[in-house]
């Protein structure tokens, strides 16, 4: 026997004796309950952020069908959710997407599916970062009345010192637990909502009483998908709609944590899949009904406001008072979001080192607080380095990476679907619900969003895509977005040549046992 197969893995050392015959991580047991798992996942997604950011977008390309397509969006993401449920059920593993890809398809193609989660939060928090950084200082602009405070954002070195901090403080958060996180959050949740609700009640005061000329009366038309004016339309709206939904399954990443590991987080995903799409669509509705869709005045499709809709829609529906409890919701919002993004990707990290597919200094646990520190600290220094690098470069260059994210959503989400059905083939005749929800649904999910992701690819190859850069005439979203997917490749390789006892399939296998908690 060779010294390599004697060895102690990282899988046997990471948390000491095994409970149950079972080795875990050393994660905070018990910390989350259903409510927190729930909030969580609805944080991660930051309703308000993504509907100021996409609600016009969607709205310049779908019309007055806006509704119907949030509908469409949520379609996939739901079936998607029956297969995360599934598989949390028979491995509640922090890993989950690359624990449950390798399980089903083997080391290399569950390395691949890690990697597109890793990579696609990275983008994502640095994303989140800039907003909050842009929403603090236009907030401060407000309060204080100086628009030469607001105008500090244009700055560059002071916009990306505050982005900076953001980022700073919000690792620093994560690294100190689920206790921590989670109050927090619950604060910053319920305010966004809170708001997010006066302002569609106020919104569908102004639409009764005809307040704007552009508003329109509510129609069942609008929730129908298939009046959308052309396919690329519905495509280019689908792909935002899906972007809005993405961040849900931040709920299954804390299954370890979570007490009744094996349901919770799965009820948990679907509450925030309900509150999300209740959300949207209430205020996708009652929005069109005051200010319209169209590209005049205040209508959503007006690309000059379409990009940040709350900022035009605060003081002409909620009044200069109020008005500033919406920008308060936005900062909150990406604040918030900014923070729960840690868990899943840090968590993904952890769990790749503890099967020894990444280095094994990333599987230690913080013995305070029983998080996965090294990699929350990794993920924040990351974050930070990626929006510093991609800001001093060009803004277009930035711009673009954020339009790439919808392709690493629909690559690791895809194949997480198909590793359900995969997994559980020998099950799928045991009964019909086996057949549906392990199965049918998740099959069907993953086909949607593998055309979605075909579909995206072809049109990233345009160079009108995106901001209109081109690498030899080539889009540049389509250079970025296959270029992060080809990197994961490299660092693939390279890994495997540091440790390839993960790659031989003998660290992570279907034989594997499920992580026990002790509820």
């Amino acid at each position: 026997m060779t010294q390599l197969d004697v060895r102690p893995r990282a899988a046997d050392t990471v948390s000491g004796p095994p409970e149950d015959g079972v080795r875990g991580k050393g994660l905070g047991k018990g910390s989350v309950g259903l409510l927190g798992s729930a909030v969580i996942g609805i944080s991660t997604v930051a309703p308000v952020y993504c509907l100021t950011s996409t609600l016009g977008s969607t709205a310049g390309e779908v019309g007055v069908q806006m509704p119907a397509v949030f509908l469409a969006g949520f379609l996939p993401m739901l079936l998607v959710a029956f297969a995360y449920r599934e598989l949390n059920k028979a491995m509640p593993d922090c890993g989950t997407s690359f624990t449950w890809t390798v399980k089903a398809f083997g080391p290399r193609v569950g390395w691949m599916c890690g990697w597109g989660l890793v990579i696609a939060t990275i983008i994502v928090l640095s994303n989140l970062a800039g907003v909050a950084t842009s929403y603090f200082w236009l907030l401060a602009g407000e309060i204080t009345g100086n628009p030469a405070i607001a105008a500090l954002d244009d700055d560059q070195l002071v916009h990306i010192a505050t982005c900076l901090s953001l980022i700073a403080v919000a690792t620093a958060i994560s690294y100190r637990g689920m206790t921590a996180t989670k109050g927090i959050q619950y604060t910053l949740v319920g305010l966004q909502l809170v708001v997010l609700a006066v302002f569609v009640a106020m919104a569908f005061q102004k639409a009764s009483a005809g307040t704007f000329d552009t508003g329109l009366d509510f129609s069942w038309q609008w929730m129908n998908p298939f009046a959308v004016g052309s396919m690329a339309s519905f495509t280019a709206g689908l792909s935002l709609s899906i972007f809005m939904y993405w961040g849900w399954d931040a709920c299954l990443a804390t299954n370890e944590e979570t007490t009744g590991s094996a349901k919770t987080p799965g009820r948990a995903s679907l509450i925030a899949m309900t509150v999300l799409v209740g959300s949207y669509l209430a205020t996708g509705i009652v929005a069109q009904m005051a200010v319209g869709s169209g590209d005049k005045g205040f209508g959503l499709g007006n690309p000059e406001t379409s990009g940040n809709v709350f900022a035009a829609l605060a003081g002409p529906v909620m009044g200069p008072g109020l008005g500033v409890l919406l920008f308060i919701a936005v900062l909150a919002s990406a604040t918030a979001s900014l923070q729960t993004t840690f868990i899943p990707v840090a968590r993904t990290v952890l769990a790749m080192a503890t099967y020894e597919a990444l280095p094994p200094s990333y599987a230690k646990v913080h013995p305070k607080f029983k998080t996965p520190g090294r990699a929350t600290v990794m993920a924040g220094a990351a974050t930070g380095t990626f929006y510093t690098v991609m800001t001093l470069i060009s803004e277009n260059v930035l711009t673009d990476t954020i339009f790439a994210l919808g392709l690493m959503i629909c690559f690791y989400y895809s194949l997480t679907a198909f590793a359900c059905a995969w997994y559980f083939r020998a099950e799928l005749r045991r009964s019909a619900r086996d057949l549906l929800f392990k199965g049918v649904f998740p099959v069907a999910g993953g086909l949607l969003l593998a055309t979605v992701f075909c579909k995206t690819l072809i049109d990233m190859w345009n160079p009108t895509y995106g901001s209109g850069s081109t690498v030899f005439g080539v889009g540049s979203v389509f250079v970025i977005g296959v270029g992060l997917l080809l990197l994961g490749l490299v660092i693939m390789a390279a890994t495997e040549r540091r440790s390839p006892a993960f790659f031989r399939g003998r660290v992570l296998t279907r034989a594997t046992p499920a992580l026990v908690v002790n509820d």
